[in-house]
């Protein structure tokens, strides 16, 4: 993962304040913004299908109920995903349904511009180790899990579970990945190491906490990647203290901060 140059932004969940998260019309206007990155969550379906939802349950971005994990593709298809956001029905907004992997991964690959894909695999799950086996069979399908280099990789795995990242390491140890989590599990200098993380994902209050944690990654030869950086001043802190990627619900705007060098306001 590069670390050069000011924060490359990633589109958490899409440009997901301006359209519903996890949805094709939220990535592709992330991508229309300029976005660097764009970041998912996957989950597997009872049949074993990659879909990207955030939550364990359907409840909060969908008309639907229940886990992810105890329903069919087709059924999960049948929800309306768009409806409970602000702008997903009173705006033509384009297409707000289920979104899998699969289909995330062709939109960024077909892009006109090369973007990286952050794919995060959630934990603890019903199908445990499953969810990364079928990260990775997806991967190689598009030709992208063995990069010739981290630096030139078009897809990143991260988890909060050290055990999840480590066995991504091992399958393709070419393969970028994050460790996401708290303060605690840097600072004391094994949970990267363990795992063979490229990078660690601190939240923007834990950065902010602890900014050594840049130069900290940097001496261990790894980058960082801070969520959710929504705010002018965190965005500014993110350049000033040296972080690699940042990702935002507002993509758009943090480009345009950026592009116009972060000026006083905003």
């Amino acid at each position: 993962m590069e670390t050069g140059g000011h924060p490359y932004v990633v589109a958490h969940r899409g440009a997901s304040f301006d359209r519903p998260e996890h949805t094709l019309a939220a990535y592709d206007l992330a991508l229309q913004e300029g976005a660097d990155g764009v970041e998912c969550d996957v989950r597997l379906t009872r049949d074993g299908h990659l879909v990207c939802v955030h939550d364990r349950r359907v409840d909060r971005t969908s008309n639907g109920v229940g886990p992810v994990s105890t329903m069919t593709l087709a059924q999960l298809r049948d929800l309306d995903y768009g409806a409970w956001h602000a702008g997903g029905v009173a705006e033509d907004v384009g297409h707000t349904g289920l979104l899998t992997l699969d289909a995330l991964v062709g939109l960024v690959l077909d892009w006109r511009r090369p973007v990286k894909l952050f794919i995060e695999t959630k934990h603890p799950v019903r199908y445990g180790a499953q969810v990364e086996n079928a990260v990775l069979d997806l991967l190689h399908r598009f030709g992208i899990a063995t990069p010739a280099s981290a630096g030139h990789s078009r897809a990143v795995v991260m988890s909060f579970s050290a055990s999840a990242l480590w066995r991504v390491r091992r399958a393709a140890p070419l393969l970028p990945t994050v460790l996401l989590g708290k303060a605690h599990r840097y600072l004391s200098g094994g949970a990267p190491t363990t795992v063979g993380a490229t990078a660690i994902g601190p939240s923007i209050d834990t950065l902010r906490s602890h900014p050594q944690l840049v130069d900290r990654a940097a001496a261990q030869g790894r980058a960082l990647y801070c969520w959710t950086v929504d705010r002018f001043a965190d965005v500014r802190f993110c350049q000033e203290v040296g972080v690699a990627w940042l990702a935002t619900h507002h993509p758009g705007r943090v480009k345009a901060w950026l592009r116009d060098e972060l000026p006083t306001g905003g």
